[in-house]
């Protein structure tokens, strides 16, 4: 039993042991270390911060070279270079705190060293010691940059440490006669270094949300495009599979409407229906499953339609002949809509005349969301190149209500126009308005260049 005692004993001291010797091993990692890490320059003042630094190092060399001369009774030539070390970390600083901290002590270190022994032969009375004015206004910098941008591991071990040297010189190595600065310094170190770490944490606390936002908001986006694609390819198929059943049953029909029709034909007819069924069997099952997955139903509070919103999925879809029907629902809404059709419409293809329906319904929608009691002025021209379509709506009356949504109706409208091979255009106007325009080619012409 002892020596299962002393085993167990043994196996705890060497884990300690090895948790020390990688306590230590991270610290020399992580201050042992000449690495750049720059102050990055401010949005707004930029170089302000940097030069107000310098100039508190001019001062502090100057300030500290006097009081280690006058006060400390030090030669020129030793009260010089530690001065100049101490305003030159707070300069070293603003690029490797690190390397400036470990300067900033070394200094302070010498000259409390050095001071002590004109103490102690009574050259020098009633000296601040440890730490001189300058050397704790330097390290205090110093300590504040170093916290601003190195982990907060880093920071307190580096504030450990010189609260750990500022003891032993106050306590453990002393001198007479002199006015102590050491508990001063250590409330100061550690009040600079809990500023530094925290505005550190803000710091990248806001950088995380920032990013989180742009995810978060490139995610929306690309969801709203794949849902709009999605109810797109699904009135696009209704189209399709509306033709291709008056395909198969014309020629179911056909052999019936010729006399006395040859095996090829019918047999060719025959092909024709089949592939057209197979077809429609193909393009069914597309649209069943665009059904079954697309998660977005909301209601349309302005009683304008939205598609797939409470209708029944065999229903036909809006084409411009019920432009009129939509535009009477806007102005019982509350909107005062004025129409301009120019032209004579020609056949439009499905797909056309069903996208020119949604961009005018869209637009209305978006102008009784968020332009309420203003008026609005819808424009339809036929041409030869294709059909234009333009919904202009003037200054809100009313205090717009807060309204989700963040454009995604905009990025709809221009699927459905660039699909088509057609353009769309969205902007404010100079009035306080809002303006949307469109071309939408009409499929058997080339579409004029626009810029």
């Amino acid at each position: 039993m002892p020596r299962v005692g002393r085993v167990t004993e043994t196996g705890t001291q060497r884990s300690f042991a090895s948790r020390v010797r990688h306590w230590l091993r991270v610290l020399r990692e992580d201050l042992w270390t000449l690495r750049a890490d720059p102050l990055p320059r401010f949005e707004h003042v930029r170089w302000l911060p940097h030069a107000v630094l310098c100039l508190a190092a001019l001062g502090i060399t100057l300030g500290d070279t006097a009081q280690l001369q006058d006060n400390g009774r030090l030669a020129f030539g030793l009260a010089f270079p530690i001065a100049v070390a101490q305003g030159g970390a707070v300069v070293l600083a603003l690029r490797r705190p690190i390397p400036a901290w470990w300067l900033s002590l070394a200094a302070t270190l010498l000259g409390a060293l050095a001071v002590r022994q004109r103490l102690l032969a009574g050259d020098a009375h009633d000296f601040t010691w440890p730490w001189t004015a300058g050397g704790l206004i330097a390290h205090l910098l110093v300590l504040l940059l170093l916290a601003l941008r190195v982990p907060a591991r880093v920071a307190a071990a580096a504030l450990a440490l010189s609260l750990l040297v500022t003891y032993v010189l106050q306590n453990v190595v002393g001198a007479p006669e002199q006015q102590d600065t050491g508990v001063l310094a250590i409330l100061l170190f550690a009040v600079a270094a809990a500023l530094g770490m925290a505005l550190r944490g803000r710091r990248e606390a806001r950088a995380e949300l920032g990013r989180q936002t742009t995810i978060t908001a490139e995610e929306r986006a690309r969801r709203t495009v794949l849902e709009e694609r999605s109810r797109i390819a699904r009135e696009l198929h209704d189209v399709v599979a509306h033709h291709m059943s008056v395909i198969s049953i014309q020629a179911q029909v056909a052999p019936h409407l010729a006399e006395n029709p040859s095996d090829e034909l019918k047999e060719n007819l025959a092909g024709i229906r089949q592939n057209a069924l197979d077809a429609l069997t193909e393009l069914r099952r597309v649209l069943g499953v665009l059904r079954s997955e697309n998660p977005r139903t909301p209601a349309d509070p302005y009683g304008l339609g939205e598609p797939g919103a409470g209708a029944a999925p065999d229903a036909p879809q809006p084409m411009l002949d019920r432009l009129d029907a939509l535009i009477e629902n806007t102005r019982a809404a509350g909107l005062d809509v004025s129409t301009d059709i120019r032209g004579e419409a020609p056949p439009y293809p499905t797909g056309v005349e069903l996208s020119a329906y949604r961009i005018i319904q869209e637009a209305l929608s978006n102008a009784l969301r968020h332009a309420p009691g203003s008026e609005v002025r819808v424009e339809v021209a036929h041409d030869f190149h294709g059909l234009r379509l333009g919904v202009v709506n003037s200054r809100p009356q009313r205090t717009v209500p807060p309204s989700p949504g963040a454009g995604h109706g905009l990025l709809g409208m221009r699927e459905r126009a660039t699909m088509l091979g057609g353009h769309l255009t969205a902007a404010p106007t100079e009035q306080g308005g809002f303006a949307v325009s469109a071309f939408l080619p009409r499929g058997d012409t080339p579409p004029p260049s626009h810029t």
